[in-house]
């Protein structure tokens, strides 16, 4: 490096040089003379040029710097490729952050929704229960049967496939493509269930995109209507699973449906299952077996009863219910219309049901039973005692009378129940008093369920006997103005049967648990409602009713000693609240007894409702007892009668066989109740006479 001391005038530079630049002068060591000489040349030299440049005001022009345009560009062109490459590198960045988290801190969880969107959850119903009757028999089960389905969001044209699968399934097209196109969004319908399992293979065959077939369970009730309206049926619920709709299956939905079990499972877009891929199930358990009380052929022999009767008194409907006065058990519970649950589409809605349980009606002279045990628990009669029967009597302004027109009777207390008196009821009745009838009935059982906890029971219509008026303290002696099920008087007749112990109805025996066994049901502790005298003395008065002087003798079974009590009863009809209706009238005709009467094994209950071609319970009711109890009997193995008879007095000495006295000339007779003025206003179930303005007696009973 060397400093240069410029000539006077000029300026003082600092030359930088470097070692060797300048050629020779590394060499010498020091600047030559020609090396000295040769700044000063240029220096002048660019001085003139210099002068002459600035021009006549020797002013120096501003200078340009060579290539300023090109420079400026160039920078331009410099500073937008380095924001482009360093937006790039932030979307890189970007980019590289969001698949690590991907990859990475995410990857399990994107994994598990991406898995959940075709994954399928299908539930997998329980076994269902079997129903049996006492001896095993299969009342109802289920059994293997196949559900077809479709995933709407896949289906390119839903009439050709409901074309395809209608005759298959057995339904309309149109039907099939309405469930199809309800919502396209679904990925998920049923198109028909509870079908044949030959159906699999058959749509299959189709290969329809979108349409699969599942595996299920179907309920049957392989004796078809028999013992339907005990049973009940089953349907499809809101989650697609069978669930009970109705008797039993609806009691004990709970017991029998058991614990539903799921499977997961990988779909394609098309909805079909990949058999290669992740799938999962947790087993469903099965539900427990029920054992009912009852007897199937006793079961179909009453069904067969109750619709013989129906049809030959024109009937609207009847019921027939057979009991073990003993137990409680229930052998039978008959319906007429009856439905068949293996085709509840197909079944009158008014056949739904049991109508032992649900059908309220006034009894009518049935429930005489009631006063007179009353009367005869609290000493005020005996069987003997003599009662005078007038041609009519009146109570609260209500003329009330017998089913037949008659002078005075001189009756016994058990003439009186022979011969269905509704005006020797009311004033032997009238001994107890409103109150002890009351708290009697309710001791019976009436005015409750009977605690057979059936779905849909009925406990009748009782009225405190504080708002009973004149009128009805007097009818509901014999059977008006209050009303029962036909289960609640077969519980009537069971409690003095069973020697005065009122035993609570029982249908379910027994109940499966773990490993097969079957666990008995508890049976509930009986209740006394009056003492064993009265129920044998009653019993016996019973038993007149059958025999020629009583009002069914048609209920008579040969070979053994039958008890019981006719009952015709008015029912009030609805279009004008009344007894009396413009087109006649309307009645419940019925029979309960047991037998045999000297060691009773069984109870039978048998209602008809509005018979239009006789109308008395000893003509249309008695009957079908007497066929149904002589079956019952002889499949129960019940020996015959040991002993004869008792023999009661109907009517006081010096009478006719009747009651009447030897100088009466009036037309009398054993009647089945009683015949009131036309017009008569009813007695309501809940206390005071009815409102018809017609009202001038009382409505008849039997």
């Amino acid at each position: 490096m060397s400093s240069t001391l410029l000539p006077p005038g000029g300026r003082t530079r600092l030359r930088l040089v470097t070692e060797g630049a300048r050629t020779g002068s590394a060499r010498a060591g020091r600047p030559t003379r020609s090396d000295r000489a040769r700044p000063q040349a240029a220096r002048a030299a660019a001085a003139r040029a210099a002068a002459a440049r600035r021009g006549p005001g020797g002013q120096r022009p501003r200078r340009r710097p060579p290539g300023g345009s090109r420079r400026r560009a160039l920078a331009s062109s410099r500073r937008r490729l380095r924001i482009g490459v360093v937006m790039l590198v932030v979307v890189l960045l970007a980019l590289a952050g969001r698949l690590t988290q991907l990859q990475g801190f995410n990857a399990a969880t994107y994994a598990r929704q991406a898995e959940k969107q075709r994954m399928q959850e299908i539930t997998l119903p329980a076994v269902r229960g079997e129903i049996t009757d006492r001896h095993g028999a299969t009342l109802a089960q289920d059994v293997d049967a196949r559900a077809v389905y479709a995933n709407p969001s896949v289906i390119a044209d839903p009439a050709a496939v409901a074309a395809k699968l209608s005759p298959l399934v057995g339904q309309p097209a149109d039907t099939i493509e309405k469930r199809i196109t309800r919502d396209r969004k679904l990925l998920f319908v049923y198109i028909a269930r509870g079908l044949d399992p030959g159906v699999k293979a058959k749509v299959e065959k189709l290969d329809l995109k979108g349409v699969g077939v599942l595996d299920e369970r179907r309920r049957v009730y392989p004796n078809d209507s028999v013992g339907a309206g005990v049973i009940g049926y089953t349907r499809f619920g809101d989650n697609d699973l069978l669930v009970g709709n109705g008797g039993i299956e609806l009691a004990y939905d709970d017991v029998l449906r058991g614990r539903d079990g799921t499977r997961t499972l990988e779909t394609d877009p098309a909805g079909r299952e990949i058999p290669s891929a992740h799938s999962s199930e947790k087993a469903p358990v099965e539900g427990s077996d029920l054992r009912l009380t009852l007897d199937t052929d006793i079961q179909w022999e009453a069904q067969t009863a109750i619709a013989d009767a129906v049809r030959e008194n024109q009937a609207v409907a009847g019921t027939i219910v057979i009991m073990d006065p003993h137990t409680g058990d229930i052998l039978a519970m008959a319906d007429s219309p009856d439905f068949d649950p293996n085709n509840v589409g197909a079944a009158n809605s008014d056949a739904l049901g049991n109508r032992s349980t649900a059908f309220a009606f006034e009894p009518g002279s049935v429930e005489k039973v009631i006063p007179m045990a009353a009367a005869l628990d609290s000493g005020l009669i005996t069987a003997t005692t003599p009662v005078t029967v007038p041609p009519s009597i009146r109570r609260g302004g209500s003329p009330i009378g017998d089913s037949e027109t008659h002078g005075t009777l001189q009756l016994t207390a058990a003439g009186v129940l022979a011969h269905s008196s509704n005006i020797g009821t009311v004033l032997i009745s009238e001994k107890v008093g409103a109150a002890g009838l009351e708290a009697t009935m309710r001791d019976f059982g009436l005015g409750q369920p009977t605690g057979l906890g059936f779905p849909g029971e009925s406990g009748g219509q009782l009225a405190p006997s504080t708002k009973w008026s004149a009128s009805q303290a007097a009818t509901v002696a014999y059977g008006q103005g209050m009303s029962v099920t036909a289960l609640q008087m077969a519980t009537v007749y069971a409690t003095i049967a069973n020697g005065g112990v009122r035993m609570t109805p029982r249908l379910v025996d027994a109940i499966g648990a773990s490993g097969g066994a079957m666990v008995p049901t508890q049976r509930a502790p009986g209740v006394r409602v009056v003492s064993e005298q009265t129920a044998r003395t009653l019993s016996d008065m019973l038993e007149q009713v059958i025999t020629t002087n009583g009002t069914a003798p048609a209920a008579a079974v040969p070979g053994y000693r039958v008890a019981g009590k006719t009952g015709t009863a008015n029912q009030i009809i609805p279009s004008c609240g009344c007894y009396f209706g413009p087109n006649g009238q309307s009645y419940v005709s019925s029979f309960i007894g047991y037998a045999p009467a000297d060691n009773p094994r069984v109870v039978i209950a048998v209602v008809l409702d509005n018979p239009k071609a006789e109308h008395f319970g000893g003509l249309t009711a008695a009957p079908a007892f007497q066929k149904v109890m002589t079956f019952t009997l002889a499949t129960l193995g019940v020996p015959p009668a040991g002993s004869a008879a008792p023999h009661l007095p109907l009517t006081q000495p010096g009478t006719a066989a009747d009651g009447r006295t030897t100088d009466q000339t009036t037309a009398g007779g054993a009647g089945d109740g009683a015949v009131a003025p036309a017009g008569a206003a009813p007695a309501d179930a809940t206390g005071g006479q009815g409102t018809n303005p017609a009202a001038g007696g009382s409505p008849p009973s039997g």
